[in-house]
């Protein structure tokens, strides 16, 4: 991948069907919501900051798995991978129910579960597919759709700078509480808006120069997707009067239709919706191989997630689809939304464990002794930076809720014992290799040497 397609990549994963839903989300806490957007911003560039460094020392494909391994171990190195894995898969299932939700209102009809659940399945495969064509054809994917969505995006963020009425702001704290508290709330909302900043360094070994381009690309796009939200929300929250904009289904609709008149605006936007979920879904679809692909280069993972071709992990690309694509027959099929939230909840946290991991690994790597490979002000700002990112995640975790939190350790603690079985199954394969190369004792032979005398004296070599 290129610096360009890597960049897409990031920005791609980060913007998802979520941002179309933002603003009316976060409309009842005021505009102190946009200040809690802007924290958060700081705190997603710091976290990018950190891979891009990370990905200096160790550029190879899994990124947050390879750093944990590196900085504590196996079992650090597996609980990140894990996590990482079941967070993409899942997360998948739930990007493509989404997907349903806007083609019903560019194909508007008679909907039932099973047209439903052909669309949702088609929004799985059809990006898998372009995974199994391998990563020029990823690349491509994620190129255009990346272009498809950010362009009407960042045209409604700043055409509508220009239809901006103040009067529609309504108040700075709209809640009941303090402002302080309403920007925690938003913030609490908005935490996992930026949830695919690693992407680049996930994907390190098919980027060119990873040294130096998978942090360019991780900043960029982070960068990238950072301007498409706050101009965005900026923009809804002064085209859509306030009391409206809480109700709203379809803020970027409203806005559209507020800045041109008419009722198009609905159908502009399910459109770049789409597209900007299969975009997501095709860059995360590639996600949920990578990582188990590493941890099976060191015998952390089941042996099949080593099946690559054209540079793309199949056999974890294949996995994941089925899993996702078992999920999501389950929503519709047994109508178990209850099994569905709760899978939904298990993500929000496992995102938050690499994350942790790998800044906690650049705070290890500053600390070890290693401070004499860094010059002093590069130094304290790296240190900085990973403090920041660290305490960044800390609030991801803090803002998923007690459920969620609840949720994600149970599962979390599950792959212990996928741990247990491939550590044993290693520890054979260990025991079985030093049983099969023989071991020669050490041989002494009888050396007979002239002594002064003429007389041989035995000597053992």
């Amino acid at each position: 991948m290129s610096l360009l397609t890597a960049t897409c990549l990031v920005m791609g994963n980060i913007i998802g069907g979520g941002i179309f839903l933002l603003p009316a989300s976060v409309a009842p806490f005021g505009t102190v919501s946009l200040v809690a957007f802007g924290v958060l911003t700081i705190g997603a560039i710091a976290l990018a900051l950190v891979f891009g460094r990370l990905a200096e020392r160790h550029p190879d494909t899994g990124g947050p798995y390879v750093y944990a391994r590196e900085a504590f171990g196996d079992f650090a190195g597996f609980l990140s991978a894990w996590s990482y894995w079941t967070m993409t898969w899942v997360s998948n299932a739930a990007l493509a129910v989404a997907a349903v939700g806007y083609v019903h209102v560019l194909l508007p009809g008679h909907a039932s579960a099973g047209t439903d659940l052909a669309v949702a399945l088609g929004a799985l495969w059809l990006p898998a597919l372009a995974n199994f064509a391998g990563t020029r054809y990823i690349g491509a994917v994620q190129l255009v759709s990346t272009v498809l969505k950010f362009i009407p995006l960042l045209f409604i963020a700043v055409v509508g700078l220009f239809f901006f009425d103040p009067d529609n702001l309504g108040s700075f704290n709209a809640g009941s509480g303090s402002a302080l508290g309403g920007m925690s709330s938003a913030a609490a909302i908005l935490l996992y808006s930026y949830v695919g900043v690693e992407s680049a360094a996930m994907s390190a070994g098919e980027v060119r120069d990873p040294e130096r381009n998978v942090g360019r690309a991780t900043v960029l796009g982070t960068v990238g997707a950072a301007v498409v939200y706050l101009l965005g929300t900026l923009a809804v929250f002064g085209t859509v009067a306030h009391d409206k904009l809480v109700n709203s289904k379809a803020p970027f609709s409203d806005a559209v239709n507020a800045m041109f008149g008419g009722q198009w605006g609905g159908t502009v936007v399910a459109g770049a919706a789409v597209v900007s979920i299969i975009g997501a879904l095709n860059g995360w679809t590639l996600m949920s191989a990578q990582s188990p692909y590493a941890a099976a280069k060191d015998g952390l993972f089941p042996a099949p997630f080593l099946t690559k071709r054209r540079g793309v992990p199949t056999f974890g690309v294949l996995a994941a689809g089925v899993l996702a694509s078992a999920l999501t027959v389950i929503n519709y099929l047994t109508g178990a939304g209850g099994v569905f939230e709760i899978l939904v909840l298990i993500t929000t946290f496992s995102a938050t464990v690499p994350y942790l991991l790998a800044a906690g690994a650049q705070v290890y790597f500053l600390l070890s002794g290693r401070r004499d490979k860094v010059r002093p002000a590069r130094f304290v700002r790296d240190l900085t930076l990973a403090l920041l990112a660290f305490g960044f995640t800390f609030w991801l975790v803090a803002g998923a809720g007690y459920a969620a939190i609840y949720q994600g350790v149970l599962f979390l603690f599950a792959g212990i014992l996928v741990y247990a079985w491939m550590a044993a199954r290693r520890a054979a394969r260990q025991e079985e290799t030093t049983a099969a190369v023989p071991t020669t004792p050490p041989q002494h032979e009888a050396v007979r040497r002239p002594d002064e005398d003429g007389a041989a004296l035995p000597r053992t070599t």
